[in-house]
């Protein structure tokens, strides 16, 4: 496993970190759970990461089974080329996405569900209902988790044996987390002094969700196809 793989995996786990739903929840944490804030907090994030890995193991060792039984019926150079083909399709697909919201309290793919994440934070805040915060995030969205997909169809593209994805995987899945965790160091050390730009900050999330979905869909599907045009292009000199 070299760059030309771990690279682009990470450089999805840090467009994973736009999350929407994953940074309003630890805002709203942040402004609202005082005294409480770290464990609230800590067990959100942990609950998340500890989700998706989860979820990662369960694609991987499912998705590497099937390729494992289809043998040469996919050879390489096919799974490349449907792999570039979902990168445009993701990348002319950002161009469509919505953009206008129905209305101040209710938003278009990830940031309605943020909105409303946040609103259930506010009504239990225990470390419990934290983790069942977590899960509930986690359900709602991986279907939608673009970059998490993709960079699970990378590792399985390269057949990466379970000692090079699980780690690589632990990664993303801290990558996904970190912003919860630098919001969480700034409070720490500014305190009410950041409370206005945190409240402006959570505000603009929820306005622009469904503009950094579209990014978020446009950046994957480039990360994907340029993956997949070296790939063939080193490895089966399609383009030589």
């Amino acid at each position: 496993m070299g760059l030309d793989v771990i690279l682009p995996v990470y450089g999805l786990a840090l467009l994973d970190t736009m999350s929407p739903a994953t940074i309003g929840i630890s805002i709203y944490l942040l402004l609202t759970a005082g005294a409480r804030t770290p464990r609230l907090l800590f067990s959100y994030l942990a609950t998340v990461a500890l989700f998706y890995f989860g979820l990662g193991t369960a694609l991987m060792t499912g998705l590497g089974a099937l390729v494992d039984s289809l043998g040469d019926a996919v050879n390489g150079r096919t799974a490349y080329l449907i792999q570039a083909g979902i990168g445009a399709a993701l990348f002319v697909g950002a161009w469509f996405v919505p953009t206008k919201k129905k209305d101040a309290g209710d938003g278009a793919g990830e940031g309605g569900g943020g909105g409303r994440r946040e609103r259930r934070a506010g009504r239990a805040q225990t470390v419990p209902a934290m983790v069942g915060l977590g899960v509930t995030t986690g359900l709602l969205e991986a279907a939608t988790a673009l970059p998490y997909l993709a960079a699970i169809g990378l590792m399985t593209s390269n057949e990466l044996s379970p000692a090079q994805w699980a780690p690589l995987l632990a990664g993303y899945n801290l990558i996904m987390v970190l912003p919860g965790v630098l919001l969480f160091l700034v409070w720490r050390v500014a305190g009410e002094r950041v409370r206005a730009r945190f409240e402006r900050f959570r505000d603009w999330l929820q306005a622009n969700s469904a503009e950094t979905l579209g990014w978020i869909m446009g950046i994957a599907g480039v990360l994907l196809v340029r993956d997949a045009v070296y790939v063939l292009n080193t490895e089966f000199q399609l383009f030589g």
